[in-house]
């Protein structure tokens, strides 16, 4: 079948102005490439730095990887405090977002049903709390009425459900169409059936990035951990990063001396380094659903 001129493809041909436009975008976005990564090397480069390497920051930001030095990972992974730590933070992590969505997508979707009895009610209900705090001490003293002080489900349960998140994925609900539920009712399915064969399904990218949310508040949350967690074996990775910080700042060796002879400045590197490699692995995975999630679910927000 031949092609007629309405289905070929049209070029468009740019002017002056879009080429220089176009230009100055790439700059930009080389500019800030340059920007974001400058720093992530630097940590990369500083943690590979030998203990007897004599030269600028420059310099060993542009130190040849033949020369690098792998004591402070071989300190890190070698020491069971960290290995410890990072166990607990993958358990919060995984924990945290497992009970975080199993509670998030059925408020949202209830929410998202307009017929629902008492729904504004509810929303109302829901909100006040995101806009007026309550305070750390009533949280804690719920906390430790409830006994779970120095229990890892202390710092993702009371954050399960995060109202901004919730409202999100109520919009990206909101916007499927109604008529699929109705011909699943009339099917013979019941609500939770819906929900599960027919919303799910189709929620993919509103679930990665909602999940994603969560993770990253998870595996970063430092301010919990500290008030709920005196044990030191169920501290997470932030606490153990943060006291590294610490007693290099403060010159108190109790902590890093743990890590063996690597250079103090290499081990707190490595230590951030490392806490960063599971967002970094899980990005682009759910980097293809990110965006698309993020604006389906602003639209009626």
């Amino acid at each position: 079948m031949k092609r007629t001129k309405a289905t070929e493809s049209v070029s468009v041909k740019l002017t002056g102005a879009d080429r220089r436009f176009n230009i100055l975008v790439n700059i930009v976005m080389v500019f800030l490439l340059i920007i974001l990564a400058l720093p992530l090397w630097s940590t990369i480069a500083l943690s590979f730095r030998p203990s007897t390497f004599i030269g600028t920051y420059i310099q060993g930001m542009a130190l040849p990887p033949w020369k690098w030095s792998f004591a402070a990972y071989h300190s890190l992974l070698g020491n069971n405090g960290f290995l410890i730590a990072f166990t607990n933070s993958l358990k919060i992590l995984f924990q945290g977002v497992f009970f975080a969505l199993l509670l998030t997508i059925p408020l949202a979707y209830g929410l998202s049903v307009k017929d629902l009895r008492g729904r504004k009610w509810i929303i109302i209900f829901v909100i006040i709390p995101y806009i007026f705090n309550v305070g750390l001490v009533p949280i804690y003293i719920l906390i430790a009425k409830l006994k779970m002080i120095n229990h890892l489900s202390a710092i993702y349960l009371p954050l399960a459900i995060g109202t901004y998140n919730m409202l999100i994925m109520k919009s990206f609900f909101e916007g499927i169409p109604n008529e699929l539920r109705e011909s699943a009712h009339i099917d013979g399915c019941n609500d939770l059936q819906v929900l599960v064969r027919i919303i799910l399904p189709l929620s993919k990218a509103i679930i990665m990035t909602i999940g994603l949310y969560y993770g990253v508040a998870f595996w970063n949350d430092y301010f919990h951990p500290m008030l709920y967690l005196n044990k030191d074996m169920l501290r997470p990775l932030p606490i153990l990063l943060r006291n590294i910080l610490l007693a290099a700042g403060m010159n108190e060796f109790v902590e890093a001396s743990a890590f063996g002879e690597a250079p103090i400045e290499a081990i707190k590197a490595a230590s951030v380094f490392m806490s960063a490699i599971p967002m970094i692995v899980a990005y682009p995975f759910i980097q293809k659903y990110f965006t698309k999630g993020t604006l389906l679910g602003s639209v009626k927000g």
